[in-house]
């Protein structure tokens, strides 16, 4: 989450006003994140007694005719009872809105959506517990979404190979001196190691902490789908390891969450023994992908946005990591 485009008060409450969701009291940027810009919204509610919201506008790496597969995602999984923020429709019954950019001289419109706001907090060390409620919801809403739609997985390996590409050498030694030389042996090696024909369906392809609500050791939320994506199972897992299994920016393992995580999401769906074979290619992939974005953004983030850029190497740190180490940060 981030803030690229500045809406006035004015703006706000029109747009507001589209849904029945009361009067806007008040908006705050929201600075986490790099893809969208966010706004907490609060309103008088419908019935009065006050209500929170979560206001997005959609601003790169997201395709319009993509909208509905999220926000449709969003809506199944939240009937379904995981612990996801439904999609607030408007009057009309639209799961999102195009508006004016005022930042734009040509009127360029974008879209946004309002979305259901959930309790919780977002955990910057997570406990063994809190791993392992994250590992189960992870398994469940893989569950749950077998039978939804299909999209391929727009953050792929083709999409690493462009980011770096667009970063240039120059760039990327501006970064860090080494970086050129091991994202280029590292991409060589997905080319021709990636695993083929593991289970696959819907996956949130982006669980960090920071996309994750808890309620002391219980997952109040699951958030941020927007890319979502028909991948395989087991890389989404592997996401969610190499987020959540570091301290230090990358330079300590924490082999207590790594289990715990692993142990949850198989009290729900075990794993078959050629995904935890792929299991250190795929957390390696995982990781270059957040490499990749990050390196790009890290290059290229407006100087006045209200955005926290993020550094690269923390998953080159993990990257090299699961290099390293074989299955073993895999064992639960």
């Amino acid at each position: 989450m981030a803030v690229y485009t500045h809406l006035s008060a004015e703006d706000l409450a029109d747009l507001i006003a589209h849904y029945d969701v009361g009067e806007l009291v008040s908006a705050k940027g929201i600075a986490e994140g790099v893809s969208n810009s966010n706004w907490l919204i609060e309103t008088t509610g419908s019935d009065g007694k006050g209500a929170r919201y979560i206001l997005t506008m959609y601003e790169f790496r997201i395709e319009l005719e993509d909208l509905p597969f999220f926000l449709g995602l969003l809506d199944l999984l939240a009937e379904k009872g995981c612990p996801v923020p439904a999609t607030i429709h408007d009057r009309s019954g639209a799961t999102h809105r195009m508006i004016v950019d005022p930042d734009e001289p040509d009127g360029e419109k974008k879209a946004v959506a309002l979305i259901e706001f959930l309790p919780g907090v977002s955990i910057d060390r997570p406990e063994p517990a809190q791993a392992r409620a994250v590992g189960k919801a992870l398994a469940e809403l893989h569950l749950a979404a077998q039978d939804y739609a299909t999209r391929p997985n727009a953050m792929g390996l083709a999409s690493w190979q462009q980011l770096i590409a667009d970063c240039g050498e120059d760039g990327l030694a501006r970064i860090d001196p080494a970086l050129p030389q091991v994202v280029s042996e590292a991409l060589e090696t997905f080319e021709s190691e990636w695993p083929e024909g593991l289970p696959s369906g819907v996956c949130h392809a982006d669980l960090f902490p920071d996309n994750v609500l808890m309620l002391g050791d219980k997952v109040s939320g699951l958030i941020d789908f927007y890319f979502a994506c028909t991948d395989y199972f087991a890389y989404d897992l592997a996401v969610t390891h190499a987020a959540w299994c570091f301290a230090n920016h990358g330079r300590k393992f924490r082999p207590e969450i790594a289990a715990a995580l692993m142990e949850g999401y198989e009290s729900v769906r075990p794993l078959s023994d050629a995904e935890r074979e792929a299991l250190p290619m795929l957390a390696r992939g995982a990781s270059m992908r957040f490499v990749s974005t990050r390196a790009f953004d890290w290059l290229n983030t407006p100087a006045d946005a209200l955005v926290t850029r993020k550094d690269p190497m923390d998953f080159v740190r993990r990257m090299q990591f699961y290099a390293a180490s074989g299955n073993t940060p895999f064992t639960s």
